[in-house]
């Protein structure tokens, strides 16, 4: 996944990742797109009000190559010396306290992502099958509803907000290619490693979804060209990142000639499509082994 999830770009009102200016398709071409080298940042949406918050939210999100789903929350406000969140049950499920030098100075964004774990069975004999996580007891664990948020402030003040966890989660970008100046995709029809879409069908015929991924509207695409890195290594800063509209009729992005330019040669990178959907549920696909500025090739022992 992107270095900041995709929840805690929701999340920024200003220069601050994991997303949204939601960009409209005719502003595409090099001069459009938004480049980030350096940082791990791009355009953010306005903070949606959460009550006493300025903001709070829950979502899935998928990752439909490496077949994984997690459950991600964020919350924030000023000055908060206490943080809880209650499930549509009223049960407590994460609380937070500040304690010592961080009770001086308050907390403000608080941003939790779930472990992921797998969803299907990779075949893999070191993925212990024990700990797979199907989408249908994925589902069964985490309630739709209402969630809320609870916090306190520096005086003691009581803040409280809510927010909804739905199940219109927006199937898994397809197709995904890049010519060298353009990132494509298509629109999916399934959530990839974590669902196909006969066993989606299925899951809407039984009432576990209420509506098959493919049929749930994509408010925005988040795509992310990266070098493929090992984490630590400066150059995984580089990234090109940007949003557009859900509905855009090309689903193209150009990819700035200088950012390309200003990776090193042969050098191995990656690339990220996210649908967002269903109160910013997300469902990413991934391409991976693209060379940029081959000399000498990104391969490695390919000639051996």
């Amino acid at each position: 996944m992107v270095v900041l999830s995709h929840l805690q770009t929701c999340a920024r009102g200003e220069l601050e990742m994991k997303h949204k200016n939601i960009m409209s398709s005719t502003l595409f071409g090099a001069a459009a797109t938004v480049a980030v080298m350096g940082i791990t940042t791009t355009v953010a949406m306005a903070k949606e009000p959460c009550d006493d918050f300025g903001e709070c939210k829950v979502i899935i999100e998928i990752n439909a190559t490496d077949g994984d789903i997690g459950f991600h929350f964020l919350v924030d406000g000023d000055d908060l010396v206490k943080v809880e969140v209650r499930n549509p049950d009223g049960k407590k499920i994460f609380k937070a306290d500040a304690k010592k030098e961080l009770r001086e100075q308050f907390m403000t964004e608080t941003f939790v992502e779930s472990a992921e774990p797998l969803c299907w069975d990779t075949g893999d004999p070191e993925d212990d099958v024990e700990d797979i996580v199907t989408l249908e007891e994925f589902l069964e664990r985490w309630t739709p509803g209402t969630y809320v948020f609870k916090g306190k402030g520096d005086e003691g003040e009581k803040l409280t907000g809510e927010t909804e966890l739905t199940y219109l989660i927006p199937a898994a970008p397809s197709g995904l290619g890049f010519d060298g100046t353009k990132i494509s995709w298509a629109v999916g029809v399934d959530l990839g490693n974590c669902a196909t879409e006969a066993e989606l069908d299925d899951l809407v015929t039984d009432g576990v979804l209420p509506t098959h991924p493919k049929g749930v509207t994509v408010d925005a695409w988040e795509v992310v060209f990266e070098p493929d890195v090992d984490d630590g290594d400066p150059l995984g800063q580089l990234k090109f990142t940007i949003r557009v509209a859900g509905d855009i009729g090309t689903k193209a992005v150009t990819v700035p000639p200088e950012y390309l330019a200003d990776l090193p040669d042969d050098t191995l990178a990656k690339i990220e499509v996210g649908a967002i959907g269903g109160e910013d549920n997300a469902t990413f696909t991934e391409l991976f082994d693209i060379c940029v500025n081959e000399v000498e090739g990104c391969g490695g022992d390919d000639d051996d």
